[in-house]
This record gives structure tokens, C-alpha cells and sequence, in this order.
């Protein structure tokens, strides 16, 4: 049976049934009832410069398998202040925190601040944000999937609707971690504790369509038994096997109540490199440093396939999105200050 409560999904956090606004995400344009499909990938070409400058020396001591590297002041033609934690996999692998949350009914613990995450987890050299989230009647639950070391504490949402009357099923986004050492983006759905899958694909859902069934062993294409040491979801998808996707479409991310993939916002990104280097990507947005406005999704895929990236996945951005490196912030949250959140990954 699936899990089914009557809450939002894909808002960052306090997005209840009526329409209140989240925390830090401006509500967005409805979309029309005779709205097609936008594409999943960026029409336009976007100008990219691979010139990222080495900043560890900035931030204390660091790990060897462990680099922060800034972006130019000028990133996809836009004013950026954006970083990326460059971390080799041949060394160290990333760390999960999250609420305990794994039948989608919420937790009676409390969301942290990364900061919060930072000091339980005894002062990691990095932290960044992860996945959407919400809050209702005291209660915190997480939208999106979380692993650590083979337990799972969250799978991701398995319903979305946008009136709750009409429901809808999608697979969503996950970045993970095997026990054969490979590293992949890929999408989930969850129903119960023996059943849940990854797909290679994502279902083709979207608003403007009918709802397709919920997805099975063999839906929308066929579907690998979960398995996971550490994992996190979040959405869309931004590359897969060194394409981009960015199937916010196909997630359900755009419409009333999603994230907004289509405009410009701070953001957080996870990937993986072709030479297995794991990346975590933050950047800052809403003129918090004058003139920087952030990213769309698509903006974020090409900037971290011009990184070297092949696979990688969005993750909670707005007022969630930060970066600590050794407890230091690294771009200036939209909130004005530290979100609470219900994950975060960490490099020990």
C-alpha cells in the first residue's frame, strides 16, 4: 500500500495542503491547463569557463583527498559566487546525516541546522544541505531519500499532486553510493520496505497529462532492487552517464508548489566526475551578494559537466542551500541565516 498523507512534497519545508508559501521559495506561476511539455534539456547553449581556482589553503587544515575550489566571478554568464568540494572517492567516500524517517510518516526528531550537523558529527571538514523536507503538526518528514552505511532512513516521495484530488506517482532523483564501489544518479520509487526500485529512467510523468500508474518491478522500464551503502535524493536529475537531463518535467518539479527549476536561485547539487572524484556543488543567489542572482537546473547541469561531471543530481536549494568547510560558511544563505533541514551530506 503506499504511503499517502496529505502534504505538499516538493517544497523545502512548511508547504502544507493550503497554499502557503515555503520559507525562502517565492510561490511560482500556476501553470496553464493547456501548458505543454517543456523540454527536459536547455535549448540554448550557455557560455562555460573551466577556470575554478584551488581555495583549501582559506579554510584550516583539510584533508589531502579533500579540495575547495571557487568559482570565476563570472560562470555561465552570470555574476557568480558558487563553490565546489571536490573530494576524491579513491580516499573517502560522502557521509549521510537525516531524520529518521523511512515509511514517509515523519519523525518526532528535530531538523538541524547544517551548522547543528557540523558539531553532532564531530566537526567533518565539510557540510553541505541536502534534501526537501517538510514540517506539519510538530512533525518533521522528508521528502527525499536518505541512506547511511546501508540503512535506510528516508525513501523518496511516492505521490504528488497539485489539487489532491489527482495524484500522481513519480520516481525521483537519487545520487548513490553501491556496495560494489560504483557511484550513479539514477531514479527510485518506493512503495513499502520490500518493495522499492531504481530505474535508469525516470517515468514519464508531467502536470499536463493524466497520471501514468505507480511504478512497479517492471515500470516505467525494469527495475533493480534497491540497494544502497549511502545515498541521497533530491531532483531533478541533472546528468546521467555524462548527458544532461534535467528531468525536472518528468519529476514533477515544475508547477504550483515546485522548485522552480526555470529560474534563477541559489542551488545544491551532488555528482561524480570521470575520474571519480565526488563533487558538491553549492552556489548563492537572490542578489544576496549584489548582482548574483543563482542558477536554473539546467544552468547547474552544464556548469558541472563543464566540471568534468557524468553523473549528478539537484538537491534542496533557496534559503536550504549552504556549504561549511570546517564550520565556516561559505556563501551567504538566502534566509539571512542557517535553514534547518532534515539531511545533509558530510565528508568526514
Amino acid at each position: 500500500m503506499l504511503a499517502i498523507v496529505s502534504l505538499a512534497l516538493v517544497s523545502c519545508d512548511d508547504k502544507k495542503k493550503k497554499n502557503t508559501i515555503p520559507d525562502g521559495w517565492p510561490w511560482p506561476t500556476p501553470v496553464a491547463s493547456d501548458s505543454t511539455d517543456k523540454p527536459s534539456t536547455p535549448t540554448d547553449p550557455v557560455e562555460q569557463t573551466s577556470e575554478w581556482t584551488d581555495v583549501s589553503s582559506d579554510y584550516g587544515t583539510l584533508p589531502g583527498y579533500v579540495k575547495i575550489m571557487k568559482a570565476p566571478s563570472k560562470l555561465a554568464d552570470k555574476n557568480a559566487v558558487a563553490f565546489i568540494a571536490d573530494v576524491d572517492l579513491s580516499q573517502q567516500s560522502f557521509s549521510v546525516w537525516s531524520i529518521n524517517a523511512p515509511d514517509l510518516n515523519g519523525s518526532d526528531e528535530p531538523l538541524l541546522t547544517p551548522m547543528q550537523v557540523y558539531n553532532a558529527q564531530d566537526k567533518p571538514s565539510v557540510v553541505i544541505n541536502a534534501g526537501f523536507f517538510y514540517t506539519d503538526s510538530g512533525r518533521s518528514y522528508s521528502s527525499s531519500l536518505a541512506v547511511s552505511e546501508g540503512k535506510l532512513l528516508s525513501p523518496n516521495i511516492n505521490y504528488a499532486s497539485q489539487d489532491w484530488v489527482t495524484m500522481y506517482y513519480p520516481t525521483r532523483a537519487v545520487f548513490l553510493e553501491h556496495a560494489d564501489g560504483s557511484y550513479e544518479a539514477a531514479w527510485t520509487y518506493w512503495r513499502d520496505a520490500s518493495q522499492h526500485w531504481i530505474y535508469q529512467e525516470p517515468a514519464a510523468n508531467s502536470w499536463s497529462k493524466s497520471p501514468l500508474k505507480a511504478p512497479n518491478a517492471s515500470t516505467p522500464s525494469a527495475g533493480k532492487a534497491f540497494e544502497a551503502v549511502n545515498g541521497i535524493g533530491g531532483g531533478p536529475v541533472l546528468l546521467k552517464g555524462g548527458e544532461i537531463r534535467n528531468t525536472f518535467v518528468e519529476e514533477l518539479f515544475d508547477g504550483p508548489g515546485g522548485i522552480m527549476c526555470e529560474g534563477s536561485h541559489p542551488r545544491t547539487a551532488i555528482g561524480i566526475t570521470g575520474e571519480k572524484h565526488l563533487v558538491l556543488f553549492v552556489c548563492e543567489g537572490r542578489n544576496m551578494t549584489e548582482g548574483v542572482p543563482g542558477y536554473t537546473t539546467g544552468e547547474v547541469a552544464l556548469i558541472l559537466k563543464d566540471y568534468g561531471c557524468t553523473d549528478a543530481i539537484n538537491l534542496d536549494g533557496g534559503g536550504s542551500t549552504l556549504m561549511l568547510v570546517n564550520g565556516t560558511e561559505l556563501i551567504k544563505p538566502s534566509d539571512g541565516k542557517e535553514r534547518k533541514v532534515a539531511s545533509c551530506i558530510y565528508i568526514k
